[in-house]
C-alpha cells in the first residue's frame, strides 16, 4: 500500500480544504474582475471616439495602450510574485487596475487618458500567471485541471458582468463618474485579496539524490522534457489566433449573408455563451478523456464548424455559432489547465506568464495578418485558411503525448 507523501501523490499535506475554497475563490473572483475590466474597454471606446474627437487609428491605439501593456507585462509578473509573495503582487495589482480607471474618470484629455489605460493595463497583467499559478498550487493531479477550467469560465463572467453593469451606469450618470465608480471597486477587491488569498509555503525543494538507487527510484517525480511546454504554448498560440481572427471577421461574414446590426450583436453573444459553456464543460472532459483526445475534439470541431458556417444561410448560421463557440473556447482550458504538469511547480508562476504573453500576443497579431490576407484573397478564403490553422495543432499534440506520460509516471 502506497503511503500519500507530497513527492508520491503530488499534493502537499499542509494544503487544508479550507486554503483550496479560498485560492479558488480568490482566483475566480480575481479573474471575473480583471476580465472585465480588460473587455470594459470596448463599450468605452465609442464614447472616448467623440468626446475627444479622435480618429479610429486613435481608438485602436487605446485598446492596444491596455492589451498590450497586459500582454508585455505578464512575465515581469510573474518574477515579482516569486520575489515578494503572490497576496502583494495579485492585491497590488487589482489596485493598479482599478487606479487607471479611476484616472480614465478624471481624463480631460487624449493623453491622460492614454496614461490611464497604460497603469490598467499593468495591473491587469498581473491576474493570469498568478491567479493560475494560485490554483495549480492549491489542487493535483486531474482536480487541477477541473478547478483551472472553473478558474477559467469565471473570467467569462466578469466579461459579461462588468461591461453590462457599465452600460447600465451610464444611462443614469456621465461615463467620467461611471469610470470612477468602477475603479473603486478595485480598490475595494485589492484589500479582501489581501486579506483572503492563503500564503502558502514554499514549493519542497527537490529531494537530493541518494546512495540508495532504489529509494532515489520512489521519491523522485518523471523527468521532464524541454519540449513539452513549447509544444504545449505552440498549441495555445495557434489556437488563440483561430479564435482572435474568426472573432474579428464573423461580423463582417454574417453581414454578407444579410445580417443588420442587431443580429450581429446577437451572434457574438452566442459565441460568447457557448464559449463560456465550453471553457467550463471541456475542462471536465479533458478530466475524463485526457489532454489530447480533448485537443483532437475541440480543434477537430472548429475547423469543422467554421467550414460549415461559410456556406450556411443567416438563420442556420445562428443556431451553430454556440456550437463552434464551445469548440473555440474548449481547447485553451484543458491546454493551459496543464501546464502545471509540464513545469516544475516552483516555475509555475513563470510559466503562466510566459504561456499568456504568447497566447495574447497571437491573438493580438492574427487579426492584423488575416486582415491582410482577406484583402489578397478574400474573407471566405482567409477564414477557411483560419479554420485550417487549428489542424496544425494535432501533430503538435500527438508530440506531447509522451511527455503527459511521463509527467504522470
Amino acid at each position: 500500500m502506497t503511503v500519500a507523501t507530497p513527492s508520491a501523490a503530488g499534493e502537499p499535506a499542509h494544503i487544508t480544504k479550507t486554503d483550496e475554497r479560498r485560492a479558488l475563490a480568490v482566483a475566480c473572483g480575481t479573474h471575473a474582475l480583471h476580465d472585465g475590466y480588460t473587455d470594459l474597454v470596448y463599450v468605452m471606446l465609442p464614447i472616448w471616439k467623440d468626446e475627444f474627437g479622435i480618429n479610429l487609428a486613435d481608438v485602436g491605439l487605446l485598446r492596444t495602450c491596455f492589451s498590450g501593456t497586459l500582454a508585455a507585462l505578464q512575465i515581469p509578473s510573474g518574477l515579482i510574485s516569486e520575489r515578494f509573495g503572490t497576496a502583494l503582487v495579485l492585491a497590488l495589482g487589482t489596485a493598479l487596475v482599478g487606479v487607471g480607471y479611476c484616472l480614465a474618470g478624471v481624463s480631460v484629455g487624449f493623453v491622460t487618458l492614454v496614461v490611464a489605460l497604460l497603469i490598467g493595463g499593468a495591473g491587469a497583467s498581473v491576474q493570469h500567471p498568478l491567479g493560475s499559478a494560485l490554483v495549480a498550487r492549491a489542487f493535483s493531479g486531474p482536480r487541477s485541471l477541473r478547478a483551472l477550467g472553473t478558474y477559467n469560465f469565471a473570467g467569462d463572467i466578469g466579461k459579461m458582468t462588468l461591461p453590462a453593469a457599465a452600460s447600465i451606469l451610464l444611462l443614469l450618470m456621465p461615463w467620467q463618474p461611471t469610470l470612477a465608480m468602477l475603479g473603486m471597486l478595485g480598490l475595494v477587491a485589492a484589500l479582501g485579496i489581501f486579506q483572503l488569498t492563503p500564503r502558502f509555503p514554499a514549493e519542497p525543494a527537490p529531494i537530493k539524490k541518494e546512495t540508495n538507487v532504489a529509494n532515489v527510484a520512489e521519491v523522485t517525480s518523471a523527468p521532464r522534457s524541454r519540449f513539452g511546454f513549447p509544444l504545449l504554448l505552440s498549441i495555445g498560440m495557434l489556437d488563440s489566433a483561430t479564435r482572435m481572427a474568426f472573432l474579428t471577421f464573423l461580423p463582417f461574414l454574417l453581414i454578407g449573408k444579410g445580417a443588420a446590426l442587431p443580429t450581429i450583436g446577437l451572434s457574438l453573444t452566442l459565441v460568447f455563451a457557448g464559449g463560456a459553456a465550453g471553457k467550463l464543460v471541456c475542462a471536465f472532459i479533458g478530466a475524463r478523456i485526457g489532454v489530447i483526445r480533448t485537443v483532437y475534439l475541440t480543434e477537430g470541431l472548429t475547423t469543422a464548424g467554421i467550414l460549415a458556417l461559410l456556406p450556411l444561410p443567416l438563420e442556420a448560421a445562428l443556431v451553430l455559432l454556440p456550437v463552434i463557440g464551445i469548440a473555440l473556447n474548449g481547447t485553451s482550458s484543458v491546454v493551459y489547465g496543464s501546464v502545471p504538469e509540464l513545469v516544475k511547480p516552483e516555475k509555475r508562476a513563470r510559466a503562466f506568464g510566459i504561456f499568456y504573453t504568447g497566447t495574447i500576443g497571437s491573438g493580438a497579431a492574427a487579426p492584423a495578418i488575416y486582415g491582410f490576407l482577406g484583402d489578397q484573397i478574400g474573407l471566405t478564403m482567409a477564414l477557411i485558411v483560419a479554420a485550417c490553422t487549428c489542424l496544425l495543432t494535432l501533430p503538435l499534440a500527438m508530440a506531447l503525448k509522451p511527455d503527459f506520460a511521463n509527467a504522470r509516471a
